[in-house]
């Protein structure tokens, strides 16, 4: 999994892209609670939800974007 880091509030998550449309995204301990993680995922988390459970956040699916289009996060060519 290749490390990504957002662009908004600077959680860094691994991913791995699967096809275009499938991106799997492992959130590290560190970036759904504060201080250094993600605002939206550390609220949800703080309210009892486990951080697999909440959705992605549009600032982080942008980064996820534009590492893909920056090279620094493959999609698979034999999809």
């Amino acid at each position: 999994m290749t490390p990504v880091m957002c662009g908004e509030c600077g959680a860094r998550v691994l991913c791995e892209k699967f096809s275009p449309a499938h991106t799997q995204v492992q959130w590290t301990q560190k970036a759904a609670v504060l201080p250094g993680g993600c605002p939206r995922i550390a609220a949800a988390v703080a309210a009892g939800r486990p951080s697999a459970r909440v959705p992605s956040c549009p600032a982080l699916r942008a980064s996820i974007e534009a590492a893909v289009l920056a090279g620094r996060l493959e999609v698979p060519a034999d999809v």
